[in-house]
């Protein structure tokens, strides 16, 4: 069965795209820690990154610093965190968290509620500053 990011990919469920190339993708997370939270994803499925192969591997890096780039010229933060846990869903992906403090990346807390509005707002925010880029 197709993970929930595969579906994202696919278009068979929407998503908060703000950048994509033919092998990566980057969207909001839907239940983010702080407002800007974004999940950097391959396209390809695959449940642990450690399996992804060197090219794929190296070029999500590479991916998720553009992505970084443009989030952080966005979202009001003094940098970007990265994590990979990889328990949530059984599909590769990055999250990259606006930081103001070190708590600000802390998973046990409780997860936002973000309004649909701002959603898409930081969207074309984000999107357009990675097409920029």
């Amino acid at each position: 069965m197709s993970s929930i990011f595969t579906k994202i990919i696919n278009r068979e469920i929407p998503g908060y795209i703000v950048a994509e190339d033919e092998h990566h993708i980057a969207f909001l997370d839907i239940m983010p820690l702080v407002k800007g939270h974004l999940l950097v994803v391959p396209k390809k499925e695959v449940d642990y990154i450690y399996d992804l192969d060197d090219t794929l591997y190296s070029s999500l890096h590479l991916f998720a610093k553009k992505v970084a780039k443009a989030q952080e010229s966005v979202v009001p933060c003094t940098r970007i965190g990265v994590a990979v846990i990889g328990l949530e869903v059984p599909h590769v992906h990055i999250h990259l968290v606006p930081l103001k403090t070190m708590d600000d990346i802390n998973f046990s807390r409780p997860k936002l509620k973000v309004p649909e509005t701002e959603m898409k707002e930081l969207t074309a925010k984000i999107k357009a500053a990675f097409d920029y880029a």
